[in-house]
C-alpha cells in the first residue's frame, strides 16, 4: 500500500519543457516544493527563478525525492531517464509520467518498476500548456489504483478533473483517443478558415460565424485568433502532435481500424514537418492548407 506524503515533501520534476514548466508553476502555486532536472540549462534556470530548486541531474532527484513527476517528449526518453538514475530508482518511489509514449511500452515499463518495488503511474495530459498553468486542463491516468489514490493531493491540483482509466497504459490509451477528436478539430478549423479566405471571405467573420453557430467547438476560442494572427509562438508543439497521431495509427492498426481521417491528418502534418513547421505551435497548419492555394495565412 503506497502510503500517502506531507505536503512538506519536495516533489521531484523531470523535464522542464512546455507541460513540465506548467507542471511546475502549477506545484509551486499550491505551495509545494519542487526539485527539478533538466539537460537544457535555460529550463533549470528559469525554474530557480520562480522558486524551484534544480538538481545536477536525474539521479540527485530520485536521491532526494519519494514522488517524482516525468513529463519527457516519448517513452524513449523516460527509459534514458531512468536508467542515468540508476539504483537511485528503489522500492517505495512512485513515479508519475506525464509523457505521452507508446502504451504497450508504458505497461512494460510500469510491471518492470512495479517488480522493484516502485509504482507507476502514467498520468498524461488533455490540453495545452497553457491550459494546464491555468487549471483547466484534465488528467487520465493508467496505473495502480492504491497509487492513484495515495497521489490524489498531487494529481487534483494539476487540473480541473482527473480520471483513473485502469491499469498502466490507460492513460496513454485515453490521450491518444482525446488527441484524435482534439487535433482534428484542429485541422478542420484551418482548413474552414483557409476556404474562407480563399472564396474571399472575411476570415475573422468567419470564426465569428462559426464561434456563434453548431460549428462551435472551443478549439475555435483557443487557436482560431493564432491562425489569423500568425502567432504560432508554441503552447503545444506540431512536432509533438505529429508523433501523437503515429502512435494513433499504430493503436488503430492494432484495434483492427482504419481511421481514414486521422491518415489524411498525418499527411498534412508531416508536409508542415518538413516545411519547417514542427518546433510552432500546432495551429501552424493552417500554414501548409492556405500555401496549396497559393494563399497566405487569413488576417
Amino acid at each position: 500500500m503506497v502510503s500517502p506524503s506531507p505536503t512538506s515533501e519536495p516533489i521531484g520534476l523531470i523535464g522542464l519543457g512546455l507541460l513540465g514548466g506548467a507542471l511546475a508553476e502549477r506545484l509551486r502555486g499550491g505551495g509545494r516544493s519542487v526539485l527539478g532536472h533538466d539537460l537544457d540549462p535555460t529550463r533549470e534556470a528559469a525554474l530557480a527563478r520562480a522558486g524551484g530548486e534544480v538538481a545536477r541531474e536525474a539521479a540527485e532527484v530520485f536521491a532526494r525525492c519519494r514522488r517524482v513527476l516525468l513529463s519527457l517528449p516519448t517513452h524513449v526518453e523516460v527509459r534514458a531517464v531512468l536508467a542515468a538514475a540508476g539504483t537511485e530508482v528503489r522500492v517505495g518511489h512512485v513515479i508519475v509520467d506525464t509523457t505521452t509514449g507508446d502504451p504497450e511500452a508504458t505497461a512494460e515499463l510500469a510491471a518492470e518498476l512495479a517488480a522493484r518495488g516502485v509504482a507507476y503511474l502514467d498520468a498524461t495530459v488533455s490540453g495545452s500548456s497553457s491550459q494546464l498553468r491555468e487549471g483547466s486542463a484534465v488528467l487520465m491516468v493508467g496505473g495502480d489504483p492504491a497509487a492513484f489514490a495515495a497521489c490524489g493531493d498531487l494529481l487534483a491540483p494539476l487540473g480541473r478533473a482527473t480520471f483513473h482509466c485502469g491499469d498502466a497504459g490507460a492513460g496513454a490509451r485515453m490521450k491518444l483517443v482525446t488527441n484524435v477528436v482534439l487535433g482534428l478539430n484542429r485541422a478542420a478549423l484551418a482548413e474552414g478558415l483557409a476556404l474562407a479566405q480563399g472564396l474571399g471571405l472575411d476570415a475573422r467573420q468567419a470564426l465569428a460565424v462559426m464561434q456563434g453557430g453548431p460549428a462551435y467547438s472551443r478549439i475555435m476560442d483557443r487557436k482560431g485568433e493564432r491562425m489569423l494572427s500568425g502567432n504560432f509562438t508554441p503552447e503545444a508543439r506540431l512536432s509533438q502532435h505529429l508523433k501523437d497521431v503515429r502512435l494513433i495509427l499504430e493503436q488503430g492498426d492494432a484495434a483492427g481500424l482504419p481511421m481514414p481521417l486521422s491518415r489524411a491528418h498525418r499527411a498534412i502534418l508531416e508536409e508542415a514537418e518538413a516545411a519547417g513547421l514542427g518546433a510552432l505551435d500546432n495551429s501552424a497548419i493552417i500554414r501548409v492548407l492556405t500555401a496549396r492555394a497559393g494563399a497566405n495565412d487569413p488576417r
